[in-house]
């Protein structure tokens, strides 16, 4: 069964670092696109940073410079390095991934999902 699993939120202070860390039950290699996402209260779930199988990269633009998504196939696992984190970096963040090629930063572009794991930055 394909499955995702997020780890690494957690509560940071303004200015800090987290890495969050998505391991898959499948080869990571077999999925074309793997993303981040998040969803803060009351708001719509956003794309964050993408990357398909080849190592192209996507980031929204609220995050450019302040993020690194990477994956690490022989460990199946998908990786989100954030820095100088905002209070409005507050959210649930999930990691989505899926066999096609149109992934990139659209939801929709995806079909398996984590349960999310919690970033809250405080100031």
């Amino acid at each position: 069964q394909e499955q995702l699993v997020e780890s690494g939120g957690g509560s940071v202070q303004a200015g800090g670092s987290l890495r969050l860390s998505c391991v898959s039950s499948v080869y990571t290699y077999n999925w074309y696109y793997m993303a981040w996402f998040r969803q803060a209260p009351g708001k719509e779930r956003e794309g964050v940073a993408a990357i398909n199988k080849y190592g192209t990269t996507n980031y929204a633009e609220y995050l450019k410079g302040r993020a690194t998504i990477s994956r690490d196939d022989a460990k199946n696992t998908l990786y989100l390095q954030m820095n100088s984190l905002k209070r409005e970096d507050t959210a649930m963040y999930y990691c989505a991934a899926d066999y096609r090629r149109d992934g990139g930063l659209v939801d929709g572009n995806y079909r398996v999902w984590g349960q999310g794991t919690q970033v809250t930055v405080s100031s």
